[in-house]
C-alpha cells in the first residue's frame, strides 16, 4: 500500500449550454435515424459554444469544487490542470484557469499534468504525496475538455462518443481521527498500444506549420476502438488483481467503482469481465458522453451528489488512456 492521509474535500463540474442529442448526431454523420443511439447510449451530451474556453469552463467547475470545500482561493496553494486536451500549445492551460477565475496576480502556482484521458488520476497521485509531505495544503485539480473540435467526422463511431466539459476537485490533508485516505494507486503503461488512440500532428513531429486542408487528418482525433478494448480486457483482470492484493480488499468491499466513461458498450462489457455488481459501477456516460480526463472526476461529482457513496466509503477510480495505460486508484472517501 502506498497510504496517504489526503481528504478530497469538494467537487464541482461544469458542463457547456449546447446539448446535442444522438438524433442531432444522426443528421451530422449522416447515420440511419437511431444508430447513434444504438452505438452510444449516451442520448445526450453537451458541445461548447462560442464564447465556452476550456478554461472558461474549468474556472466554473474550480469555482463550484471550492463552494463545496468551503474554502475560497484565497486558501488555495496549487492549482493543477489535469486535461487530456490543452487550450493552446504554451503555456500550461492551468494558467488561463487562474486567470479565468479572476486571480492573475495571485502568484498561485499553476501547471498541467498530462497523461490524457488517465490526467486527473495520475494528478489526483502526484499531488497527494506533495500535500502529505506538507509542500502544499489545499490542491485545485481541474480536467477541462473539449472534445468535440478535433473529432473526425467520417469516422462515425468515434465522433459520437465524445461530449465536453469540466470537473474539479479540491484536495487537503486528512484532519485528526478523519478516516478519509488514500490507500494505494497504480500505472502502467504499454506503448505497444501507442497508436491505437492519437492525434498524431500538432507537434514537433508534424508541427502545425505543415497542415493543409487536403491533408488534415493526422491534425484529428483517430481511435481504434476493437484494438483498445483487446489490449486493455486483457491485461486489466491482472492489473485489478494486483491493486486489490496490494489493499487486501475483494470487489464486494467496495461501495462504488468510477471508471473512465470510455463508451458504454466497453463499460458493461469489462464491468461483467472484472465481476463488479452493477449497482456498485458508476456509468453516467448517458447526459456526458466520454468527457476525457473530465470523465473520473464528474462520476466522482455525481456519485457524491447523488448520495452513492459516503464519508468513510471505500471506492476505486479506474480506467484506460492513450498510451495504452491502465491506471487505479483505492481511496477511502
Amino acid at each position: 500500500m502506498q497510504l496517504r492521509h489526503v481528504k478530497i474535500k469538494g467537487t464541482g463540474k461544469y458542463l457547456p449550454e449546447r446539448v446535442v442529442s444522438d438524433a442531432e448526431l444522426d443528421k451530422i454523420l449522416g447515420t440511419t435515424p437511431g444508430w447513434v443511439n444504438k452505438i452510444t447510449g449516451v442520448g445526450t451530451r453537451h458541445y461548447v459554444g462560442t464564447d465556452e474556453t476550456a478554461s472558461f469552463m474549468g474556472a466554473r467547475a474550480a469555482e463550484a469544487a471550492l463552494a463545496d470545500a468551503g474554502l475560497s482561493f484565497s486558501e488555495v496553494d496549487c492549482l493543477v490542470c489535469t486535461s487530456g486536451t490543452k487550450e493552446q500549445p504554451l503555456p500550461s492551460t492551468a494558467v488561463f484557469i487562474q486567470q479565468a477565475m479572476g486571480q492573475a496576480d495571485s502568484g498561485v502556482p499553476a501547471f498541467d499534468i498530462d497523461a490524457t484521458c488517465l490526467s486527473f488520476l495520475v494528478g489526483l497521485d502526484v499531488m497527494s504525496y506533495m500535500v502529505e509531505a506538507g509542500r502544499y495544503k489545499n490542491v485545485l485539480l481541474v480536467a477541462t475538455e473539449i472534445a468535440s473540435v478535433g473529432l473526425n467526422w467520417q469516422d462515425k463511431e468515434s465522433s459520437a462518443l465524445f461530449g465536453d466539459g469540466a470537473a474539479a476537485v479540491v484536495i487537503g490533508p486528512a484532519e485528526a481521527g478523519d478516516s478519509s485516505q488514500i490507500l494505494h494507486a497504480s500505472l502502467k503503461t504499454y506503448s505497444s498500444g501507442a497508436r491505437y488512440s492519437e492525434i498524431a500532428g500538432g507537434g514537433t513531429r508534424l508541427h502545425p506549420q505543415n497542415y493543409t486542408a487536403e491533408d488534415a487528418l493526422p491534425y484529428l482525433f483517430h481511435m481504434d476502438g476493437q484494438a483498445i478494448f483487446r489490449k486493455a480486457s486483457k491485461l486489466l483482470p491482472d492489473f485489478i488483481a494486483d491493486m486489490l492484493g496490494a489493499t487486501g480488499n475483494k470487489m464486494d468491499d467496495f461501495a462504488l467503482v468510477i471508471p473512465h466513461q470510455g463508451s458504454a458498450m466497453a463499460m458493461r462489457l469489462l464491468r461483467k469481465k472484472l465481476g463488479i455488481a452493477e449497482d456498485r459501477f458508476l456509468d453516467n456516460t448517458a447526459g456526458h458522453g466520454n468527457t476525457i480526463a473530465a470523465s473520473i472526476p464528474m462520476g466522482l461529482h455525481e456519485a457524491v451528489r447523488q448520495g452513492r457513496i459516503s464519508r468513510g466509503d471505500r471506492i476505486m477510480l479506474i480506467g484506460t488512456a492513450a498510451g495504452l495505460s491502465l491506471g487505479g486508484m483505492i481511496i477511502e472517501y
